[in-house]
């Protein structure tokens, strides 16, 4: 491999190379190609879709909710179907979208901004997706038959034990959340491999995009975090099907233990949804300030502390359960610190954007809107954060507003940005900005309209997970008000899902960088090719495209095989040619065969024993070692 500065190659060339680099990287049009591919770009693609998906139909539950409590003394929806309503809500937003889609575009993205041709294990890459489908597909089949859980998206016991649920209900909630924690742990271990070995040669730490090193500490969180939940999951279904007795006080158990378990990964997921968003929310403030983050260093190390102090606030969740008060005061000083590392990172963004040249368009639009209502949600969440207004306003729907200001704040504003931003990019074309700026305004004003008198309702006493309420309480107006408000947020999704289809067929062509941006996943063509770079572009500086030209890139790599270049974790220096995984419909096959393993012991516990063999022979054919495919390199004639 050798370090060089783009010759210039014959038209001739460069087309019978990028037909050779297709060949070897593509994937065919045909059913079984498809299944079996393990191109990032193409695994994202469908990620994001489904996610959004389940997003939309997570909003429809939302205004259903709304609608039922528009006006009090309502009957439109009965308590039962209702509280499968909420549960299913908050589960498909939290385990299917929120996590889901941040992994997802963390997936395109990443191998494109680290210079790399694809994402490390792109095996295991296919085989999270096809997990996370089944596991949202079965529980929302099982609400659909009108055995969707009831107990909520946290499933406390005992309300969640065998008791006072019978039945599967939540047995398929506590299988789902095993399904998706599954995808997300295998999406962290690619993600931190991909950036720690997988960087073009030159972008040490000190020059790495902060986005990557936004889901470098996210992917450690999910690592540490998701574990705890997946064991409360199992010690769950295990009460639930085999008759142990985790959270029986009775025999020895203890309830609380689900809520300790459940909320040392339920704090740390509100962290490891927003800290991707902060990433997005940087490369889009840069681009549009047209200047370098202020105090990068100070942002880096934002990023790291908040990954650390998350997984000291859970038990804030817990402050009603009677805890001793020096535990309640360190959660609460704790609760308090991290609003810091966030604030220095706001602070960074204002000063950013006030020493550059802003450019307000959509996607900054979306983000300047983040900043306001996350600031919002920050200080609601300080206030609850002092132990005895925590105890006044403990399931009040003060805690709902907080809660949908801080994580529709937090991370479906940036989400919006990043779809305006990088569409380009995954597309070719642009979308449209004026249909932007009015999804912006209805998004913006119904999400106040809709969870500001939420703060109001919670103060007056109005307590969350009720179907109806009295007539004459007070809250009904501002009930109505909510209701418009929701009804305007799902105008604009609406919206934005119109702009979207159009752009698609008649959008304006954006051309490989359309915002002028510095990162390395706009130095290739929009959408990017198969193989994503012809050469591994060589980084000399922290915004690489905006240092002078020319820029050098390294050659060496066969374009007859799969081939990525690995480099060392600190310094990014070239270290070996590694060959990167083929095609191959054995991921699918595992996917089905643990979806049947994990939905069969719901009904019988011997499956937990029986349905293994066929997971471990679908391993086994996955893992068998095969040759690499080697084509032909052919040269034009």
């Amino acid at each position: 491999m050798t370090t060089a500065l783009p010759r210039e190659a014959d038209p001739a060339e460069i087309t019978a190379q990028h037909a050779q680099l297709t060949r070897t990287w593509g994937t065919g049009q045909s059913l079984f190609e498809r299944l079996a591919t393990v191109d990032h770009k193409i695994v994202a693609r469908r990620y994001v879709i489904t996610a959004f998906v389940f997003f939309v139909l997570a909003g429809v539950l939302a205004l259903l909710m709304r609608i039922q409590l528009a006006q009090p003394d309502s009957h439109l929806i009965d308590p039962d179907r209702y509280n499968q309503l909420f549960t299913m809500h908050g589960t498909t937003m939290m385990f299917l979208f929120a996590v889901p889609i941040m992994e997802a575009i963390a997936v395109y993205l990443v191998p494109l901004m680290c210079g790399t041709r694809n994402i490390s294990f792109p095996r295991l890459n296919a085989f999270s997706y096809w997990v996370f489908l089944f596991g949202g597909v079965m529980i929302w089949i099982a609400f659909l038959m009108n055995a969707g859980p009831e107990t909520g998206w946290f499933s406390y016991v005992p309300l969640a034990g065998p008791e006072y649920s019978p039945g599967k209900r939540t047995d398929f909630w506590a299988q789902m959340v095993t399904f998706t924690e599954v995808a997300a742990l295998a999406v962290a271990v690619e993600l931190i491999a991909t950036i720690l070995k997988q960087r073009a040669p030159g972008m040490t730490l000190a020059r790495m995009p902060l986005f990557l090193w936004a889901m470098l500490v996210t992917s450690f969180m999910v690592i540490i975090a998701m574990p705890a939940v997946m064991l409360a999951s199992s010690f769950l279904i295990a009460d639930r099907l085999i008759g142990t007795h985790f959270f029986n006080p009775v025999e020895g158990g203890d309830a609380l233990l689900w809520q300790h378990l459940f909320w040392f990964f339920g704090h740390p997921e509100v962290y490891i949804i927003f800290l991707p968003a902060l990433g997005m929310v940087s490369s889009i403030v840069i681009t549009f300030a047209r200047r370098t983050i202020f105090a990068y260093t100070l942002m880096v190390l934002a990023l790291v502390t908040t990954g650390l102090l998350a997984f000291g606030l859970w038990v804030h969740h817990m402050f009603a359960t009677g805890l001793p008060h020096l535990g309640s005061s360190f959660y609460t000083a704790a609760s308090m610190m991290i609003a810091i590392p966030s604030g220095m990172q706001i602070f960074a963004w204002i000063a950013t954007l006030w020493d550059g040249k802003p450019r307000f368009m959509t996607p900054l639009l979306f983000v300047i809107g983040f900043i306001v209502i996350f600031v919002l949600g920050g200080l609601t969440g300080v206030m609850l954060a002092s132990v005895p207004l925590d105890l006044q306003l403990h399931d009040t729907y003060f805690v709902v507003a907080h809660f949908h200001y801080v994580l529709i704040g937090g991370a479906v504003f940036p989400l919006f940005a990043a779809f305006y931003y990088w569409f380009p990019k995954f597309t070719g074309r642009k979308l449209s900005e004026r249909l932007g700026r009015w999804n912006f305004w209805l998004f913006f004003i119904g999400f106040n309209v809709t969870f500001f008198p939420m703060h109001i309702l919670g103060l007056a006493g109005m307590p969350r997970r009720v179907y109806t309420y009295a007539d004459g309480l007070g809250w009904e107006s501002l009930n109505l008000l909510s209701t418009l408000g929701a009804l305007m947020i799902g105008a604009s999704v609406l919206l934005f899902i119109v702009n979207a289809a159009r752009s698609l067929k008649q959008g304006e062509p954006a051309g490989d960088n359309p915002w002028g941006a510095s990162t390395l996943e706009w130095a290739t063509s929009s959408p990017p090719p198969p193989y994503n770079f012809m050469h591994i572009p060589v980084v000399t500086g922290r915004e690489a495209l905006w240092q002078p030209e020319p820029r050098q890139v390294l050659e060496g790599l066969s374009p007859a095989h799969r081939e990525v270049l690995c480099t060392s974790a600190l310094a990014a220096v070239p270290d070996i040619r590694q060959h990167s995984a083929e095609p191959s419909i054995w991921p699918f096959w595992t996917a089905i065969a643990t979806a049947i393993w994990f939905i069969a012991s719901i009904f019988d516990a011997r499956a937990v024993l029986w349905g293994s063999l066929p997971v471990a022979v679908c391993l086994i054919a996955w893992m068998w070692p095969t040759p690499p495919r080697v084509l032909q390199q052919r040269t034009a004639p």
